[in-house]
């Protein structure tokens, strides 16, 4: 199936009898599914004020059956669905909510204190509560939410008839940015923002198919890549609440899952869970995400047999690059037509990467940021957010804020947000590579490699390693010198030994917060101090002459949280 708008791809479900909804125990028909977003539609209908403004409508919700009613009901109405990240503290979600023009909010039941929290920030904005489990309530009526939908659905006109109403650049979502490098920004998603790659992905898909969806649904890659290709191509679309390495591969078999999406790392956390020798024994035939490492995503699709896609995009989709396998290691694939690699402060193209056993040689000329030199592709910009769309958008290019550099024919490869520029003793570094190689380190579980000041000028690489077992340096320092790719000053000069690392829901590792902590950690942390060859732990002695160190270079202040 085809489709200009999200409301088109679901009035075309809208008879169709075959499994679409499975969440724990319940099933949900397409036909069922549209009828609830019908429902949801009206109610949100039925809330618009004199003025006529579409109602956007807060949600604090996990993956649950009501977040899908709601995106759909959006797509049906005009109204706005605003993806609250359930993780963030009542004054960042009351910003949030302020910033995004939130009329009320839908929420769980174990996010009712958080709910009337941001509502008593905001002077009054009324959440809805959800009194049992099988529906949410208003607080106002005291109703049930589906007394109140299916009243809503009842009044005639509730809902605008069908598709005729929806333009593509019709707003349907604001989702935030992970917010991993800064403060996470409103993105506008339209009706063709979600149609698009739900279309484009459907083609890998037949309503056989069983869609796999445990990344959050308050974040774009969920809608994206796993529900809107759910809906475009009719396959069905399992949702499980929240995100559970143990549990992903027996929902696999118990729903009989063949497309899963994923971020980040979450393969990784799927890859330290025990082996058994039946993982090969499931119905899964595609794993397609975005952000997993090559070592992973190779690892995943050898153990449980089937095709890894990593594809590479954002929240703006902006900038899309497909993977080609017949590329070098490493490579995120191809740069498409019009896709650019451009020094960010002059503007100009970077000269192609020159490359030697896997090590970029001139990665002070090569490295820039990558440029969609046709316009935003799919970006509609940010909402009420001009300073933001400034930033990005820069006559007529879009600036996506991601470092790359590609090789003489065109393969490019992901350097590192742009807060991740190293420069060590006077060379620029991509951290990306660095992170790839860690993570091949054996007993590495998952890796972060990120910036931290020298005390005297520029950077120092530091890495963050959560290991299935004790950290072994002299393993460590041998591992690095049989490798051609590492030069001396990509060999990181701190070590951090971690049980977890902070993340984004989405898996995504939060390197600003290591990167602010830096050597100043409750975790161990092992130091290659100057002019020696191995590690060894880093001690509250170390740690003062390192911080005195900075204050005889006038460079205390790049320790200042």
């Amino acid at each position: 199936m085809s489709g200009k708008t999200l409301a088109e791809l679901l009035e075309q479900r809208a008879g169709d009898d075959r499994p679409g909804l499975l969440f724990e125990d319940r099933v949900w028909s397409w036909r069922e599914y549209v009828e609830e977003c019908r429902a949801k539609a009206a109610w949100m209908d039925a809330r618009t004020d004199v003025r006529g403004r579409a109602v956007h409508v807060g949600t604090l919700l996990d993956n649950v059956p009501e977040m899908v009613f709601l995106v759909g009901g959006a797509a049906l109405s005009g109204h706005v669905v605003v993806a609250l990240n359930t993780t963030r503290s009542a004054g960042e979600l009351a910003r949030d909510a302020d910033a995004t023009d939130v009329d009320l909010i839908v929420h769980e039941p174990a996010y009712a204190e958080l709910a009337e929290e941001v509502a008593r920030l905001r002077s009054g904005t009324p959440p809805l509560a959800r009194p049992g489990s099988e529906g949410l309530g208003s607080a106002q009526s005291g109703s049930t939410w589906e007394d109140s939908t299916r009243a809503g659905f009842a009044r005639p006109g509730a809902v605008r008839p069908g598709s005729t109403g929806a333009d593509e650049d019709e707003l349907v979502m604001l989702i935030f940015t992970s917010g991993t490098s800064g403060r996470p920004r409103a993105v506008r998603v339209t009706q063709r923002k979600i149609a698009v790659p739900g279309t484009n992905l459907a083609a890998m898909l037949s309503p056989r198919d069983v869609v796999y969806c445990s990344m959050p649904l308050f974040h774009s890659g969920a809608i994206m890549a796993a529900y809107a290709p759910a809906v475009a191509s009719g396959a069905a679309l399992v949702i499980r609440r929240k995100f559970s390495a143990s549990g992903l591969m027996p929902d696999v078999r118990r729903y009989g899952v063949t497309y899963l999406h994923y971020v980040g790392k979450a393969l990784s956390y799927v890859l330290a869970t025990p082996e058994s020798p039946d993982d090969k024994d499931n119905t899964l035939r595609i794993a397609f995400g975005n952000e997993g490492s090559s070592t992973a995503t190779g690892r995943f699709g050898e153990r449980f047999g089937c095709h890894v896609i990593d594809a590479f995009g954002s929240t703006e989709t902006a900038i899309a690059i497909s993977p080609d396998p017949a590329g070098p290691p490493g490579c995120l694939g191809r740069l498409p037509d019009g896709i650019e690699i451009r020094d960010p402060v002059s503007g100009e193209m970077c000269p192609a990467a020159v490359i030697e056993d896997g090590r970029l040689l001139n990665g002070d000329e090569a490295i820039g940021e990558l440029v969609n030199t046709r316009g935003q592709g799919l970006f509609d910009g940010y909402y009420n957010d001009p300073e933001a769309d400034r930033e990005r958008v820069r006559e007529g290019a879009f600036w996506s804020g991601d470092l790359a550099y590609a090789d003489s024919r065109g393969y490019v490869f992901f350097a590192g947000r742009g807060t991740e520029r190293l420069r060590v003793d006077g060379e620029n570094l991509a951290v990306a590579p660095i992170e790839t190689i860690v993570r091949e380190f054996p007993g590495v579980v998952e890796a972060a490699v990120y910036p931290v000041p020298d005390a005297v000028a520029g950077d120092q690489v530091m890495a963050a390693l959560v290991l299935d077992d004790g950290f072994d340096q002299e393993a460590f320092a041998e591992f690095l010198a049989g490798r051609k790719d590492v030069g001396a000053k990509a060999v990181p000069r701190y070590i951090r030994i971690s049980k977890e690392l902070p993340q984004t829901p989405s898996n995504k590792v939060i390197k600003r917060i290591l990167a602010e902590e830096a050597w100043h950690t409750g975790d161990p942390v092992w130091w290659r101090a100057p002019g020696q060859r191995g590690w060894r732990p880093l001690t509250p002695g170390d740690i003062a002459g390192i911080d005195d160190e900075f204050t005889r270079h006038g460079r205390r202040h790049l320790l200042e949280r």
